[in-house]
C-alpha cells in the first residue's frame, strides 16, 4: 500500500511517501523536489508541471497556473471578477454556473473545469510519487488550505477523484505542519500534565495562516486558527510589479500592462529580486534584455525601499496573530515556540513583526517549504494498515460557525439553531431529533458571513424523506444524525424514524412524551459542547426517550450511555432509515465527475502517445546528426568517397525534411525514415564494430591455439602429467589444432588484403564459432582427469605413520593424538604456552 502525502500549493507543490522508516520528500524528473503548480495546452499535447512553466512566456494565453484559488466559486463571484483583470490566461463561465478555464488545446477552443485543471496537475503529482516508489499510488493525504469552505474542500476532492486517487483524508495546512513537528518531539508533556501551546504561523504564496496548537505526548489539540486569505507572497510580488511598470513606463515609455509576454517576465523577474533582498540590504538590479520593442530595461531597488512600499501588506500581519490568542484566550507567557514556515516567511521584516508581537525568537525547526507536505504523508502512514506508526492523537477543528435552519410549524416560520461554534472539536457528530408527520428539510449555512472569505453562506439543503405520523396520528420522533468529516465537510450523514411497537398483553403502555403531540417543530440536541476529544458528555435533551440513551459519535463512532430507568417500563422500539436527498451548493454531479474522469483518461493517452511521436522524431533527429559527424571521424576509413558522400547528402535531404515537411508526421512515418537511413548507415558502422572487435577475437583464438598446441607437445614428451591420456584421442586434439591454426592464417590473410570499405572477409561471429567448436572438441579430452589408484592396507599404514600403538615420538606440538580407543584427544599444553590466570572482580 503506497503511503502518499501532497501538497498542492498555489505556486508549487511537494510529494511525501513513507518509506525506509521514515519520511522522504520526493523528487520529480528534473530531481526538483518542487513541482511547479503550473499547466501548458499545446495543439497535440498538455505539459505539466516544469515542462509546463517553460512555456509560461512562450505560450502565456494557454499555460495556466494560480488557478487554486478559484476552487469552488461561481463565475460571477466578486473575487473571480476582481482577479480577471490580472490573469493572462481567459476565465470562462461553466454551463453550472462555475468558474472555467478557456484554453486553446488540439487545436480547438476547450473550456475545463478548476477540478479538471487541478486533477491534470495531481494526475503528474502521482506519477511522480509512483516512479518514486516503484509501484502504483492511489491513497493519499491533500492539504488544503484552513480557511477553504465546504464547496472549495468538495472541489477538491472531486478534482483527486479524476485523477484517480483516493482521498483518505484532505488536510488543513496548519494542522498537517502541527504533525510534522510535534509527532518527532519526545519531550512532551504527559497527557495529565499542562500542554505545551506552540503557535504555527504560515505564510505562503496566496494565504496567511495562524495557528496554536496544545501538545501532550502522544496527542495534539486543535486550540484555534485565524487568517487573511487575501496576504500571501504574490502580494509583495505584485507590489514590485506596479513599481517597476511605473517606473518603465516614465522612463522608456512602455505600457507593459498591454504586453502579457512582458508582464509575465517582468513578475519572473521581480520574484527573484524579493527573495534577493531577503538575503541581501544593498541595491539590487534588474535587467530584462528585449523587455517591449526590443528595448533591454533595467532598475533597481533594496530592501529599505521595498519594505517602505509594502508598509500596508506587513500592516495586516497582525491581525490574525490578535486574533487567534483571543480566541484560544491565551497570553503570550502561555506560548512556549513560535514556528514559522511557507515560502513568503522568509521575507525579514514578516519575521520580524512576528517576533516582536509574540517577544520571542521565531523557531525555524522546520522545513519551511516542505513541512506541509511531510505532515499530510505521516497522516497517511497513520491511516494506512501497512506502516506501524507511534501513536498520535490529531483533534483538529470547526474554522466558521455551522448553522442548521427549518421550517418550524408551532412557531409558524423558520427555526435555526448552530451546531457546531467555531473551534469546536473535529471531526465529530451530533444527534439531533425532530418531531414531524411528514418529510422536512434542513438547511446547513455559515451563520457568521462577515468572516467568510466566500460569497455565499449556504452549505446546502437536506431532504429528509418518508417521514410518516405515527400510528395513532402523533408527530413521529426522527432522529437526524450530523457531521463534520475528516475532510472538514459538514453532511447530514443520517436520518432515521423512531417507531413504538405496540405494547403484549399485560404491559403498561409508556408514556409519550408531550412534546411529541403538541410541538411538531420542536427540535432536541441530544449531546452538548464536547470539551475535549473523548470527554464526556451531558445528556441535557431526550430525557423521555424511549431508550433512555443518548447517542452521540466522533470520528464515525457512536458512544452509548445508559441511564437507569427506575420508573417507566421500556417499550419496544423500530428504528427506520430515511433517506436523504442532498443538495449542496455547487457540488459536481456524480455524472459529470464520471464523465471529467473519462475524459482525463483520453488526455494521459494522447499525452502518452504524443510522447512516443516525439521520441520517434527525437530519435531520427539523433542519427542524423550522429552519423554525420562520425562519417568525418571513426567511420570515415569505412565508409568509400562516393557512399559517403551520397549518404551525407541524404542525412541533411532528412535534416531539412525535419523542420519542414517532418515537422509534425505520425509517429510511423519517423519509424519509417529511420529504418531507410540505417539501411544505409548500419553496413558502415558493423565494419567499424568488426574492425574493432576482429583483432581481440583472433587472440582469443590464437591463445586456445596456443595452449592445446603445448599439451600436445607435453603429451608427445611424455610428461607424467598428461600420460594417463589416450593416444588417438590426443591425436585428434593435434588434428583439430591444426585445423583451427591453418584456418584462422587464411583468414587473416584474406582480411589483410581486404579494404576497409568492402564487407570483411571474415566476420567476428565466425571466429567466436571456430574458437568454441576448437573448445568444445579439445577441452573434455585435455582435462580428463588421472585415474586414481588404490593403495593396499598395510602399504597406506606404513605410509601415514607408527602401527599397533606404538608412540609418535615426531607428532608436532599441538597436533591431536590417538588415544587408546582411537578417538583424536587435545594435548595438554606445554609449560611455556599455559594460558595466563585472571582475576575476575
Amino acid at each position: 500500500m503506497s503511503v502518499v502525502g501532497i501538497d498542492v500549493g498555489f505556486q508549487s507543490c511537494y510529494v511525501a511517501v513513507a518509506r525506509a522508516g521514515g519520511i522522504e520528500t520526493v523528487a520529480n524528473e528534473y530531481s526538483d523536489r518542487s513541482t511547479p503548480a503550473c499547466v501548458s495546452f499545446g495543439p497535440r499535447n498538455r505539459s505539466v508541471g516544469a515542462a509546463a512553466k517553460g512555456q509560461v512566456v512562450t505560450n502565456c494565453k494557454n499555460t495556466v497556473q494560480g488557478f487554486k484559488r478559484f476552487h469552488g466559486r461561481a463565475f460571477l463571484d466578486p473575487y473571480v471578477q476582481s482577479a480577471k483583470s490580472s490573469l493572462v490566461y481567459d476565465l470562462a463561465q461553466m454551463p453550472s454556473g462555475m468558474t472555467g478555464i478557456k484554453v486553446m488545446y488540439m487545436e480547438e477552443e476547450k473550456v475545463f473545469s478548476i477540478e479538471q485543471v487541478t486533477a491534470m496537475l495531481l494526475t503528474k503529482l502521482k506519477e511522480t510519487a509512483e516512479t518514486a516508489m516503484k509501484k502504483p499510488v492511489a491513497d493519499c493525504v491533500i492539504s488544503v488550505p484552513s480557511f477553504y469552505t465546504d464547496a472549495e474542500r468538495r472541489s477538491v476532492i472531486d478534482a483527486a477523484q479524476i485523477a484517480g486517487l483516493n482521498c483518505l483524508r484532505l488536510m488543513n495546512d496548519t494542522t498537517a505542519v502541527t504533525l510534522a513537528y510535534g509527532i518527532y518531539k519526545q519531550d512532551l508533556p504527559a497527557p495529565e500534565e499542562k500542554p505545551r501551546n506552540v503557535v504555527f504561523v504560515d505564510l505562503g504564496h496566496s494565504g496567511y495562516q495562524v495557528s496554536v496548537c496544545a501538545f501532550n505526548k502522544g496527542k495534539l489539540k486543535m486550540l484555534a486558527s485565524a487568517f487573511d486569505a487575501e496576504l500571501g507572497g504574490k502580494d509583495f510580488d505584485e507590489v514590485l510589479v506596479n513599481h517597476f511598470c511605473e517606473e518603465f513606463r516614465k522612463k522608456y515609455k512602455l505600457d507593459v500592462k498591454t504586453k502579457p509576454r512582458a508582464l509575465v517576465r517582468l513578475y519572473q523577474e521581480c520574484e527573484k529580486l524579493k527573495k534577493l533582498m531577503s538575503a541581501n540590504s544593498s541595491d539590487l538590479p534588474l535587467n530584462i534584455e528585449c523587455f517591449m520593442n526590443d528595448i533591454d530595461v533595467t532598475g533597481k531597488l533594496n530592501r529599505g525601499h521595498f519594505e517602505e512600499m509594502c508598509a500596508g501588506l506587513l500592516a495586516k500581519v497582525e491581525a490574525p496573530l490578535h486574533s487567534v490568542m483571543e480566541q484560544a484566550k491565551l497570553k503570550k507567557e502561555d506560548i512556549y515556540a513560535v514556528e514559522i514556515v511557507g515560502g513568503a516567511s522568509r521575507i525579514p521584516a514578516v519575521k520580524e513583526r512576528v517576533s516582536k508581537f509574540f517577544g520571542k525568537e521565531l523557531s525555524t525547526t522546520l522545513n519551511a517549504d516542505e513541512a506541509v507536505a511531510r505532515g499530510c504523508a505521516l497522516q497517511c502512514a497513520i491511516l494506512s494498515p501497512a506502516f506501524k506508526v507511534r501513536e498520535f492523537s490529531i483533534t483538529d477543528v470547526v474554522h466558521y460557525p455551522i448553522s442548521l435552519k427549518w421550517n418550524s410549524a408551532a412557531e409558524e416560520g423558520l427555526s435555526d439553531c448552530e451546531v457546531f461554534p467555531r473551534n469546536h472539536a473535529a471531526p465529530f457528530s451530533k444527534v439531533l431529533t425532530f418531531y414531524r408527520r411528514e418529510p422536512f428539510s434542513l438547511e446547513a449555512y455559515y451563520n457568521n458571513p462577515k468572516e467568510l472569505p466566500y460569497p455565499d453562506p449556504t452549505i446546502g439543503q437536506f431532504m429528509v424523506q418518508k417521514v410518516v405520523p405515527q400510528a395513532n396520528g402523533e408527530s413521529s420522533k426522527v432522529k437526524v444524525k450530523v457531521r463534520v468529516n475528516v475532510h472538514g465537510v459538514f453532511s447530514v450523514s443520517s436520518a432515521s424514524l423512531v417507531e413504538l411497537l405496540k405494547p403484549n398483553e399485560g404491559e403498561e403502555p409508556m408514556e409519550t412524551d408531550p412534546a411529541g403531540k403538541e410541538e411538531e417543530s420542536k427540535m432536541q440536541t441530544e449531546q452538548d459542547d464536547q470539551k475535549a476529544k473523548g470527554d464526556g458528555h451531558k445528556d441535557d435533551a431526550d430525557k423521555k426517550s424511549e431508550t433512555e440513551e443518548m447517542e452521540t459519535s466522533e470520528d464515525g463512532k457512536q458512544e452509548k450511555n445508559h441511564a437507569p430507568s427506575a420508573k417507566k417500563p421500556k417499550v419496544k422500539t423500530k428504528t427506520v432509515e430515511l433517506p436523504i436527498e442532498n443538495s449542496l451548493r455547487w457540488q459536481l454531479t456524480n455524472d459529470l465527475v464520471n464523465l471529467f474522469m473519462e475524459n482525463e483518461g483520453k488526455m494521459i493517452m494522447q499525452d502518452k502517445l504524443e510522447k512516443e511521436r516525439n521520441d520517434a522524431k527525437n530519435n531520427v533527429e539523433e542519427y542524423v546528426y550522429e552519423m554525420r559527424d562520425k562519417l568525418h571521424g571513426v567511420l570515415e576509413k569505412f565508409v568509400s568517397e562516393s557512399d559517403r558522400d551520397t549518404f551525407a547528402l541524404r542525412l541533411e535531404d532528412t535534416e531539412n525534411w525535419l523542420y519542414d515537411d517532418g515537422e509534425d508526421q505520425q509517429k510511423q512515418v519517423y519509424i519509417d525514415k529511420l529504418a531507410e537511413l540505417k539501411k544505409l548507415g548500419q553496413p558502415i558502422q558493423e565494419r567499424y564494430i568488426e574492425a574493432e572487435e576482429r583483432p581481440k577475437a583472433f587472440d582469443e583464438l590464437g591463445r586456445h591455439i596456443q595452449q592445446y598446441m603445448k599439451i600436445v607437445e607435453a603429451y608427445k614428451t611424455k610428461e607424467e602429467q598428461y600420460e594417463h591420456l589416450d593416444e588417438l584421442e590426443m591425436l585428434k586434439v593435434d588434428k583439430q589444432v591444426n585445423d583451427a591454426m591453418i584456418w584462422m592464417n587464411s583468414k587473416m590473410n584474406a582480411q589483410s588484403k581486404q579494404n576497409l570499405t568492402q564487407e570483411p572477409a571474415v566476420k567476428v561471429q565466425e571466429i567466436q564459432a571456430k574458437t568454441k567448436e576448437l573448445y568444445s572438441a579439445c577441452n573434455p579430452i585435455v582435462s580428463k582427469p588421472k585415474p586414481k589408484v588404490e593403495i593396499p592396507k598395510d602399504e597406506k599404514e606404513e605410509q601415514n605413520g607408527p602401527i599397533n600403538g606404538q608412540e609418535d615420538t615426531d607428532a608436532q606440538p599441538g597436533s591431536p593424538e590417538k588415544g587408546a580407543a582411537g578417538s583424536t584427544v587435545a594435548p595438554e599444553s606445554a609449560e611455556g604456552n599455559k594460558l595466563p590466570e585472571m582475576d575476575i572482580d
